[in-house]
């Protein structure tokens, strides 16, 4: 293990042992808010000091066995004991390695998911509804909850547009690589002479921004405009300009609200998604430019980039970033994510690791 790995895990032992002290000692308690950061972090930090220390004594065991095999009635044991060291102090160090990568900032936050139908008219939409279905049960799966924002429906069934709030521990940690283009591959039921169409959707996944002060808004450069709701809802929905519509000006962003019971409601909510847009653009700006310089295994990130394909002739999904192929549409559809998701943050870290190892 190299010496700079060892340092900073010497110091989150140290760490570990100072919020020990405070903590037992109910001093932290005095500042409620101060208390919860502490117990977060010494909960972040257990895992990392405890399989830190299993390395420590994996490697005390092996000098142990090496001294052993001075001794020639203890060297089969010692033979043994070396091999399953040996075997097993990498396999500690890559783990090490991975906890202490750094941490995305955005992990724990809630998101705004927003899927708007592309390419290939009503069946785009009806796929629209399909993926909108997909991680709603996947979000219920993880018992996370679903508030739809906003949608436009088409007029056979699916969504023009939805966007839903989705909150929960770690959504965006699950979620953030599932922005990008979807494609399905699948002959739609008003197709008559079986023919296979493919349409598209886009799937953007934005971090609810924790205060609206995360992104400083102008009131001089947005523009409210208020009218009445239409679709769902029954009567009321339909009797007051409830409906509010959002421009950010300087950058051309449009949000409108119309699910919620009241002006005030929509207008609040229409700010939020707002903001998490303005702020996603910035991150994806950022991203850009690092990406410029060293491509993306999980993709840039980019709206109009095809990610994944769902044949449903074939009952296969094949994420392309990750050349990851799995024959078991029906249970990916529903809700069924873990197999895509898992491998998308495995290689995400795989990653991670390469480019820490070169830039030592």
């Amino acid at each position: 293990m190299k010496q700079s790995i060892r340092d900073k895990l010497e110091n989150l032992v140290g760490r570990l042992d100072e919020l020990d002290r405070i903590l037992a000692s109910g001093e932290a308690t005095r500042d409620m808010d101060q208390y919860r950061k502490m117990t977060r972090e010494h909960a972040e930090l257990g895992p990392v000091v405890a399989l830190y220390k299993d390395w420590q004594q994996t490697e005390a065991d092996l000098r142990s066995a090496q001294e052993m095999m001075a001794d020639p009635e203890m060297k089969e044991l010692a033979e043994e004991e070396m091999k399953a060291a040996k075997e097993r102090l990498p396999a500690i160090e890559i783990e090490l390695q991975k906890l202490l990568l750094p941490k995305d900032a955005n992990d724990e936050r809630n998101v705004f998911l927003e899927i708007r139908a592309g390419t290939g008219g009503d069946e785009s939409a009806l796929f629209a509804g399909n993926l909108f279905r997909m991680y709603t049960r996947y979000a219920e799966r993880q018992r996370w909850q679903v508030e739809v924002v906003s949608a436009n429906e088409s007029e056979l069934g699916g969504y023009k547009e939805v966007i839903a709030r989705i909150a929960g521990t770690g959504v965006y940690s699950k979620l953030k690589f599932e922005s990008g283009g979807h494609r399905v591959q699948r002959v739609p039921e008003t197709e008559a002479q079986g023919r296979i169409h493919t349409s598209a959707c886009t799937v953007a996944v934005m971090p609810e921004a924790d205060e609206l002060e995360d992104v400083q808004i102008n009131p001089s450069e947005i523009r409210i405009d208020t009218f009445r709701a239409s679709g769902a809802g029954g009567q009321h929905i339909n009797k007051t300009d409830s409906a509010v519509r959002i421009t950010h000006l300087p950058t051309g962003i449009v949000v409108e609200c119309q699910d919620g019971r009241s002006q005030h409601q929509n207008k609040a909510q229409a700010m939020s998604v707002l903001v998490a847009r303005i702020r996603d653009a910035q991150e994806r700006e950022q991203n850009a430019k690092i990406a410029s310089t060293r491509k993306s295994l999980i993709g840039s990130g980019d709206r109009s980039e095809r990610i994944r394909t769902y044949n449903f002739p074939q009952g296969r999904v094949t994420d392309h970033r990750i050349n990851l192929t799995l024959y078991k549409i029906d249970a990916i559809m529903d809700g069924e994510l873990d197999d895509v998701i898992d491998a998308l943050s495995t290689e995400h870290q795989a990653e991670q690791l390469a480019a820490l190892a070169d830039a030592e």
